[in-house]
């Protein structure tokens, strides 16, 4: 027996909620608050530079504002939730965008093939690089989740949405310790939708591709404007053959968070262009 919906398919019931990025600062994340606000939900922007938040919220204009906060410490997401409930009220959809790569915990050679190569291999990372790394990332999504899911719990239901990678499925070269904490990242979104489901809180994570974002222009494009012998792989291995847009996160975003989604939970949703699906054959 098919049981009718109680509303019309779409996005109004994230009108008026609150919805909280960390990360706000960054260019993704930017998009993500875009599309919220395009549908009525008002978003605080959180970032360990102020100065970044304010700005990123300036530009997307009414229902943003910006909120310091740093995600590794208690005390600053604590005092963040304050401010928050001050601005906008109880948090109803967390988004933990926060995070990003090292470079010092990234090797110069993709592969070692003997003991010239030691110097930029593996055997060279610093155990304290690795670890800032795997905290950015990892411990970067686990106490937000702490500290701003209570308000979830205390009103009976709510939102996590998650940012994994491609680097959680298969590893990319050169960068472990990110490969590593995003894999962290997945399986965390999974446990923590299992322990929080009786509460009614659903917790998913988006598995983004590759984005030309400004963060990344460099690493992507040479001197010439053409694109890097590593970037030739990744559009050679994206059956699209492109590399993504910022707004086309939005929509996965958007369906997590609402109503649409309300029997999903502990999943990892990859918006890769058919990149993880792509055997290389």
């Amino acid at each position: 027996m098919l049981v009718p919906m109680a509303e019309q398919p779409g996005f109004s019931d994230l009108r008026d909620k609150v919805v909280v990025i960390t990360g706000g600062g960054g260019v993704l994340c930017r998009s993500f608050a875009a599309g919220f606000l395009a549908v009525g939900a008002k978003v605080a922007l959180l970032d360990i530079r102020a100065e970044k938040a304010d700005e990123a919220a300036a530009a997307l204009g009414g229902g943003a504002v910006g909120v310091q906060c740093d995600v590794l410490s208690a005390e600053s997401l604590e005092a963040a939730l304050a401010r928050i409930h001050e601005l906008l009220g109880p948090v109803d959809v967390l988004l933990n965008g926060a995070g990003g790569n090292v470079a010092s915990a990234t090797t110069g050679v993709e592969r070692l093939r003997g003991p010239e190569d030691l110097p930029s291999s593996f055997f060279a990372l610093q155990s304290g690089d690795f670890g800032k790394t795997f905290d950015l990332n990892f411990i970067g999504t686990v106490l937000p989740c702490q500290k701003l899911g209570q308000d979830m719990v205390s009103r009976g239901g709510g939102v996590i949405i998650n940012i994994s990678s491609m680097n959680a499925y298969r590893p990319l070269s050169k960068i472990p310790a990110y490969s590593a904490a995003k894999a962290a990242v997945s399986n965390f979104t999974q446990w923590l939708a299992v322990h929080l489901a009786p509460a009614g809180i659903r917790v998913n994570a988006i598995a983004p591709g590759f984005y030309l974002t400004e963060q990344l222009r460099f690493l992507a494009l040479d001197e010439k404007g053409e694109w890097t012998p590593r970037y030739q792989k990744v559009l050679a291995q994206t059956p699209m053959g492109r590399l993504g847009n910022p707004n086309e996160l939005q929509g996965t975003a958007l369906f997590l968070a609402s109503n649409l989604s309300s029997f999903i939970t502990g999943v990892v949703i990859p918006v890769d262009g058919g990149f993880n699906a792509n055997s290389g054959v």
